[in-house]
């Protein structure tokens, strides 16, 4: 059975490269009928909150990905120290004590010699005394796994083979000096004992898959099969890293974004895939081929959202859109004539206000100069309310007749004249709905 995770650190809001990876796998889970377990990556008991663990499950029940069940790693600190005893034991972890400054400055000594700045396992070479000696200074120190330098292989479910040279990367930290379980032994105990088949992230875990896969051997798991999407970048290229923040879900969802105008985009970006808006959850998960996806920098804009919510919301039928008429107290007698007529000239739910304010309330008259003397002979000849599905017709031929005017000359200024803008509904459809505050001409 498939099995894959959502792992987000609950330190902030998600945002559209979030969602990328949780779509990812939610649709892979899904197609072949597994599990996707959203797990909350929160070791960091500073920075991790709960309010931000209630968004993130907030965003992902608005998009409709639903969670097969949830786990926290704060809840199972046990069981990565019980892993981190098994790397002692076999003699894949040890402690070092370098400052940050001091590691600094072995980078750049590596640099100025033209070499990679690897860590050079200095602390590989003290002696019991040493050590003792340098935690009564410093305190405890870093627990590094230590890597076997050989070549780490895997096929990877975007990137293809790939290749990385253990030597050529630090032995990485996973665990601090406060004792603080950082993310990469985490993960891997995590994935390990929750049976995760399949992995997808982005293209900059890469390094730290190779590594991920040695932790993995080493504690005597499975390694999944791992999957690298490629990074968003800003419509023009620009890096999207110092954006995202502008680009949380809620923020598009505050801007009226629809859930499956953003899911319909984010599962087809990037890949020889057509975007098309899907109807439902299910057309996503049956359409979706990792396999489809290259590795190339993906552009992302987010003004792309919005053609495929107003396409999604002319689509809807009356009662799709309840609640918001709801808001608005439309009675239920004008319900499906007004939606028939503003639906397919809004773009996002809360143009939906604008139009009943024009039906409820009218507009006051937008006239050109050149029209003032036009329009005033107009409305004198405009029917008495309520106004039908003939008024329109009615009227103009009525103006057309006593002006001579026709074509777009004759229209517009009478669309302006009505609804104060030079755009909209079919006036012969919107008319029987508006409540007309006459010119003062």
């Amino acid at each position: 059975m498939t099995v894959t995770r959502f792992a987000p650190s609950p330190t902030g809001y998600l945002h559209v490269g979030n969602l990328r990876t949780a779509l990812f796998n939610y649709l892979i889970a899904k197609k072949t009928g597994g599990q996707f377990i959203l797990r909350l990556d929160d070791t960091d008991p500073e920075r991790s909150k709960p309010e931000y663990a209630d968004a993130i499950k907030q965003d992902l029940e608005w998009l409709g990905i639903e969670w097969d069940r949830v786990e926290t790693q704060s809840s199972r600190l046990e069981r990565y120290a019980m892993a981190a005893d098994k790397l002692r034991e076999i003699g894949r972890f040890y402690e070092a004590f370098e400052t940050p400054t001091e590691l600094d400055l072995k980078r750049k000594k590596q640099l100025n010699m033209g070499k990679p700045p690897v860590y050079d396992r200095a602390a590989l070479d003290l002696s019991n005394a040493e050590k003792d000696a340098l935690r009564a200074e410093r305190g405890s120190g870093v627990w590094r796994f230590k890597l076997d330098h050989a070549r780490i292989s895997w096929t990877d479910g975007i990137l293809g083979e790939i290749s990385i040279d253990a030597a050529s990367v630090s032995d990485p930290v996973l665990i601090r000096g406060d004792g603080q379980v950082l993310y990469t032994i985490a993960s891997v105990v995590d994935d390990t004992e929750m049976g995760i088949t399949h992995v997808v992230r982005g293209s900059d875990h890469v390094t730290n898959t190779a590594t991920q896969i040695q932790i993995i051997e080493a504690l005597g798991g499975t390694v999944p099969n791992f999957a690298h999407h490629s990074l968003l970048t800003g419509p023009q290229g620009e890096a999207l890293s110092k954006r995202l923040g502008t680009l949380a879900l809620r923020d598009l969802r505050e801007n009226g974004v629809e859930p499956l105008a953003l899911l319909s985009h984010m599962a087809r970006i990037g890949s020889s895939d057509p975007i098309e808006l899907r109807a439902n959850m299910a057309e996503l998960i049956e359409g979706f081929d990792l396999s489809r996806f290259g590795s190339a920098p993906t552009k992302f804009d987010v003004d792309d959202l919005y053609p495929l919510t107003a396409k999604h919301l002319h689509g809807l039928d009356v009662s799709a859109v309840a609640p918001d008429l709801d808001a608005l107290a439309i009675p239920q007698e004008q319900r499906e004539a007004f939606w028939n007529v503003a639906r397919d000239n809004i773009t996002t739910r809360r143009d939906i206000e604008t139009w009943w304010l024009l039906c409820r309330d009218g507009a006051e008259p937008v006239i050109d100069d050149a029209d003032k003397d036009f329009v005033a002979d107009a409305l004198g000849l405009l029917p008495d309310t309520p106004f039908d599905a003939d008024s329109w017709s009615n009227w103009t031929a009525a103006v057309k007749e006593k002006t001579g005017r026709k074509g777009r000359g004759l229209f517009m200024p009478l669309r302006k004249a009505l609804t104060g803008m030079s755009h909209g509904p079919d006036m012969s459809q919107l008319m029987p709905l508006l409540r007309v505050i006459r010119a003062k001409t």
